[in-house]
């Protein structure tokens, strides 16, 4: 989960929380201030009926029944209890059945109660005179309240639906906006490879954190491009200046041993000196090559390839160094469309990755049969080499990348421990991966994976290739 959809998430959530607590609070303010009102309409009533059973033969009594049925409207269901209760008789005895008995409880703690009972309401009040308690209880049904108390939860629940697919709509469009620099800043950080180091991030010189994020980036680069310079410019002065000398040496040693005359002994060191030279030289030429796949290889020409093509050339330069090879290329899994088969990237070093492969294949299987096979899956070409010779340890297969290592079961093979690793770094180059089953004493199979190359890459290549004057 991205944070984008995390601070969704986060903000519908916490502004759902936000808006059903308001709702709630509005819903127990409402319902509590719209039941009080009808409370006090009851125990206005209470004291009406005390007055009125009080006064029986009084002209007050009659005065306040003429107020009551003048100006107060009856209430729904209403019903009065009056209800005189001798000295020492208990309050919950010879009461109506219709009196609940938690109402009756507290009228005899506090003197005066409310209660409710689903949509009936209760208000009372217990005096107390020197020979008796008279109980004044007054009871109706408010529908009009539970109604719009109903239509008050329904339109807050409708209320809140909506208001949280709003919330959600507006989380989105919030963390979309929010997150906004920094996804152009991710895809632009995503076109910058090694081919294209000058590239930097567009800042607007603000102060937030999103410009300096970006300011950090583009001095990392800066970093990366002053090493990658450096190390450049080693790479092309040691070419120059270890190759130089190096072919001094062998061009005198070659010299040398054609002068007649010389020693048994003489002849020996001259052809150790021209040996030793030459493993010099091919071991400058291995390291000169990792160091510059290395760093970038932008200074190489990437095109579009198809990799059956550049097996047939890997398999003719093998032929050069192991002509008693057994090399099998099998094409029995090729896909329809040949542009499953091309992948991006640099013909010359993609061939040397591949021949360090198979010729480690050849060599260490004393040129018993290797097998070269092709396919196309899920947008990768896999180029898979199969030997049958010695295999590789179990316990030193994580270290056959790392230059100069070598097997244990290598002694008897002449080598210097570069050319896996300088397969790997091509490899890696080209934005895929090795991938390596072996077994010692069984053989090795080793999978290159690369990506397939874009469409549009292979239609800018074919528009490269199309002369100007027949382009429409």
């Amino acid at each position: 989960m991205n944070i984008q959809t995390k601070v969704t998430i986060l903000f519908f959530f916490l502004t759902s929380m936000v808006i059903l607590f308001l709702n709630g609070f509005i819903f127990l303010f409402a319902n509590h201030y719209a039941f009080e009102d009808f409370y006090k309409r009851l125990e206005t009533r209470v004291q009406i009926v005390r007055s009125i059973y009080s006064n029986k033969n009084s002209d007050s009594s009659r005065v306040v029944q003429n107020i009551r049925q003048q100006y107060l409207e009856k209430l729904p269901s209403e019903k009065e209890y009056y209800l005189p209760i001798p000295s020492g008789e208990q309050l919950m005895t010879s009461l109506p059945e219709e009196l609940p008995k938690e109402f009756l409880a507290d009228l005899r703690t506090n003197q005066k109660a409310r209660y409710r009972q689903d949509n009936k309401f209760f208000a009372g009040t217990l005096y107390r005179s020197p020979t008796e308690l008279t109980l004044v209880v007054v009871s109706a049904t408010d529908p009009y309240g539970f109604q719009e108390m109903n239509h008050l939860k329904n339109i807050l629940i409708l209320g809140f639906g909506i208001s949280i697919l709003v919330v959600y709509w507006v989380g989105k469009v919030f963390s979309y906006q929010t997150f906004k620099p920094i996804r152009e800043m991710i895809h632009n950080v995503q076109n910058i490879t090694a081919q294209n180091l000058h590239l930097r991030l567009e800042t607007n010189g603000g102060k937030d954190e999103v410009n300096m994020l970006g300011h950090t980036f583009n001095d990392m680069l800066t970093r990366l491009e002053t090493a990658f310079e450096i190390q450049n410019n080693f790479v092309s002065n040691a070419s120059h200046e270890l190759r130089t000398p190096l072919t001094v040496i062998k061009g005198e040693a070659e010299l040398a041993l054609r002068q007649p005359g010389l020693t048994e002994a003489h002849l020996y060191s001259l052809e150790v000196i021209h040996r030793e030279s030459e493993k010099l030289n091919q071991m400058i030429t291995g390291l000169l090559g990792l160091a510059q796949t290395g760093f970038d290889g932008k200074k190489q020409n990437w095109e579009a390839i198809r990799t059956d093509e550049l097996i047939w050339q890997v398999k003719e330069s093998v032929d050069q160094l192991y002509p008693q090879n057994k090399i099998q290329v099998d094409f029995s899994k090729l896909p329809p469309e040949e542009d499953e088969l091309k992948v991006h990237g640099n013909a010359t070093l993609l061939k040397l990755a591949i021949s360090n492969i198979v010729a480690n294949a050849c060599k260490y299987s004393y040129n018993q049969q290797v097998i070269i096979s092709l396919q196309s899956t899920d947008k990768q070409v896999v180029v898979q080499v199969k030997d049958m010779g010695i295999g590789i340890p179990a316990q030193e297969l994580r270290y056959v990348f790392e230059p100069f290592f070598r097997a244990s079961n290598t002694s008897d093979f002449e080598g210097h421990g570069i050319g896996l690793p300088l397969s790997m770094n091509i490899i890696r180059l080209h934005k895929g991966s090795i991938q390596i089953n072996t077994k010692e004493g069984k053989g090795t199979d080793i999978s290159i994976v690369l990506p397939v190359a874009e469409p549009h890459v292979i239609n800018q290549v074919a528009a490269q290739e199309i002369p100007v004057s027949q382009r429409s």
